[in-house]
């Protein structure tokens, strides 16, 4: 594992980090992946555009559809790391990963239309893959897509689609053979969300707002053309375009620093206790740990050794002492924990409230704790598989 730096990327950083200073929509009023209120999104999509226009995102993708071909891969940690320090937005929705699915399966029509657009932050895209019956055992999914003529049509239901409220298309997967083992008769599709037969119901939740939504299907018609990739071979897309997803272990571990930062703030005043000291002295250990856990994880990956267990590794680590962080945040305040966001006497007006009731769904989000203990033991470990 290397964890040192390089003067040109210490330059880079500098550069990411006024450029954040300038361009940036602002600070979030609240902790975790969360979605923007409706006014903000032209914001959003500005700076989404921004960012792509300055080479910060996409400078991996062909040049042909605006990549860099001379960026260091390790830039693209930093500017994870850079947007989390600065608790600014990062672009919100799926394009992540339904450009890794386009770039690596996509027909020629479907990168000249998608990319520009994701690009220039025209398309906010959702990730519609879990359901009510399928979360953590994702092949288990039940939409259905049933081919009609040049058209596939679709029911069924989708659920804890973040920003769905927002998004202009939709990464979709759903069963287009029912008869095929699970993993198998699944296909990906573009989905056009203004679609007749789509509706989208935002999910109010304990913290007050609407990150999450549910996803209705009802005899949705979708080009044949929108089908990303073969047909029945969504599971395999899926997971592709996952794979992608290298940065969050970043942006995780530079969060958590960021927080503790608060948490030393809460704490000043009492720290002739010796127990509140021991209390943040383990958090701020915690979070040293997990931050070089993030760096090894980026080496393996940079290195092209990165192992399966890295990133759920990480994701437990870091979801257990945010939440442990939260709790703290809250326990510091004393009876002041009762008053919420905007209360005049409420700490960081309100942040450590929500933030406390955001730090659960961590451990859930992204692959729940326990699914991903499993993933660790019988990837990384070789042990056997849970029974059935």
């Amino acid at each position: 594992m290397r964890v040192d730096t390089t003067a040109h990327l210490e330059q880079f950083r500098s550069e990411v980090r006024a450029f954040i200073q300038e361009n940036s929509p602002g600070v979030k009023a609240h902790a975790g992946v969360r979605a923007p209120h409706n006014d903000l999104i032209p914001d959003i999509r500005r700076w989404t555009a921004a960012l792509f226009e300055a080479g910060y995102l996409g400078a991996n993708w062909p040049e042909q559809y605006g990549g860099n071909p001379a960026h260091d891969p390790g830039e693209a940690f930093i500017v994870a790391e850079e947007m989390a320090r600065a608790q600014t937005w990062a672009p919100i929705g799926a394009y992540q990963l339904a450009s890794a699915a386009i770039l690596d399966f996509g027909t020629d029509a479907q990168k000249s239309h998608h990319l520009p657009r994701i690009r220039n932050g025209t398309d906010i895209w959702c990730q519609l893959f879990s359901e009510p019956g399928a979360g953590s055992d994702l092949a288990s999914l039940r939409t259905r897509a049933q081919l009609d003529g040049d058209h596939y049509v679709i029911d069924g239901q989708k659920v804890w689609t973040t920003n769905g409220q927002h998004a202009d298309v939709g990464y979709l997967l759903a069963r287009t053979d029912p008869d095929a083992p699970k993993h198998r008769g699944i296909t990906a599709f573009a989905l056009d969300m203004t679609l007749p037969g789509i509706d989208v119901r935002p999910l109010r939740e304990i913290t007050g707002t609407t990150d999450f939504n549910e996803v209705f299907l009802d005899g949705v018609r979708v080009s044949v053309d929108a089908v990303i990739g073969n047909v029945n071979d969504g599971w395999k897309v899926a997971n592709s375009s996952l794979a992608h997803e290298r940065t969050g272990v970043a942006a995780m571990a530079a969060e958590l620093l960021t927080s503790l930062s608060g948490i030393l703030d809460l704490a000043r005043p009492r720290l002739d206790d010796a127990g509140v000291r021991r209390q943040v002295g383990r958090i701020a250990t915690h979070a040293k740990v997990i931050d070089l856990m993030s760096k090894s994880a980026q080496s393996g990956m940079l290195a092209g050794r990165g192992d399966a267990t890295d990133a759920p590794a990480v994701k437990i680590f870091f979801s257990e002492a945010n939440l442990d962080l939260a709790q703290t945040g809250m326990a510091l305040q004393g009876s002041r924990a009762i008053v919420v966001e905007g209360d005049e006497d409420a700490v960081d007006n309100g942040w450590w409230q929500d933030a406390f009731m955001y730090a659960r769904a961590w451990t859930i989000a992204g692959g729940a704790n326990e699914v991903l203990k499993n993933v660790i033991a019988e990837r990384g470990l070789g042990m056997p598989r849970d029974p059935a």
